[in-house]
């Protein structure tokens, strides 16, 4: 099938709400016939049997409901956008589909996306995880209006989509309570050899700390390597190592996870962007979320 014939799909769909053709027909004002003959061209184009008989009602099959599910989605969605054209309040709110890789801090995201929710108009933010080549991949066919991540979108990925930083922070670690008394002699000479919890080897992060262990002497002895940095806060929590996390969540992460903080490891900076398929941002959340993490929570108004 090269094009789907959506007066086919509708008048599919009417006669799936209604439960019978009689019923289609009253609600559309149409014949009988026209409505029988047009879902029997569009099951032609699908190859594809859609209802059968139950007695006198016509029930969908398998491929019947699952063509229904799309019909009922996009027509759903034409309504909302009649409804917008119109100047009508719709009945559902504002949907913003938000990737973020997985080694994106969540508080962070959090505190990035907090502010969609201060806007005028209703906000659902539906928010999926994964590896950022997923989450761009998705992006790129607009299944995501954004993707949140700590590292700009590579000159070689071939998807048309751009970044945009939102700002930059130091970066320190933490250590349960325990574990913190534990560790002898002062910053950053006490991290030699103490256990650490560390994001895995392909991340900015861990070259950046790599780096910085290199050049201040610091033999770290990793126990746990994670993609996901809040399961690695959580073993932190629990004494398993020390970690590191970005200095514009200190607050955050002292308080949630009962731990205290050891020193910062200077010359350590994470970066975080926002990247979409709109190199000007129109789209009025992102615009918001965008502003927001700027001028509040990385305090850098000329990024």
């Amino acid at each position: 099938m090269d094009w789907l014939n959506y007066h086919h799909l509708f008048y599919f769909w009417n006669v799936a709400r209604e439960g019978s053709v009689v019923k289609a027909c009253e609600k559309l004002h149409l014949a009988q016939p026209t409505i029988s003959g047009q879902i029997r061209a569009l099951e032609k184009a699908m190859n594809e049997k859609l209802f059968m008989r139950s007695g006198r009602n016509l029930v969908l099959t398998d491929m019947g409901r699952t063509v229904f599910r799309y019909a009922d989605e996009i027509f759903t969605i034409g309504k909302e956008l009649t409804d917008t054209l119109n100047r009508q309040p719709s009945d559902r709110p504002f949907r913003l589909m938000v990737g973020i890789t997985d080694v994106m801090p969540k508080l962070i995201a959090y505190r990035i996306l907090e502010r969609v929710y201060d806007l005028p108009e209703p906000v659902q933010i539906i928010c999926q995880e994964g590896k950022a080549d997923r989450l761009l991949a998705d992006l790129s066919v607009h299944a995501l209006d954004l993707v949140l991540t700590d590292a700009p979108i590579s000159p070689t990925v071939r998807v048309k989509a751009y970044n945009h930083q939102l700002g930059e922070c130091g970066v320190s670690f933490y250590a349960a309570p325990n574990l913190a008394r534990s560790l002898k002699g002062t910053f950053p000479k006490c991290l030699h050899r103490a256990p650490f919890l560390l994001s895995t080897d392909n991340t900015l992060l861990r070259r950046s700390l790599d780096q910085w262990f290199e050049t201040n002497g610091i033999l770290p002895h990793v126990v746990g390597e994670f993609e996901d940095s809040a399961l690695m806060k959580v073993f932190g929590q629990s004494g398993r190592g020390v970690f590191a996390a970005p200095d514009a969540i200190r607050l955050e992460i002292e308080k949630q996870y009962g731990v205290v903080h050891i020193g910062q490891a200077v010359g350590v900076t994470e970066r975080f962007y926002a990247i979409s398929v709109e190199r000007r941002l129109k789209h009025p959340a992102i615009a918001a979320v965008v502003k927001s993490a700027r001028t509040e929570l990385f305090h850098n108004k000329n990024v």
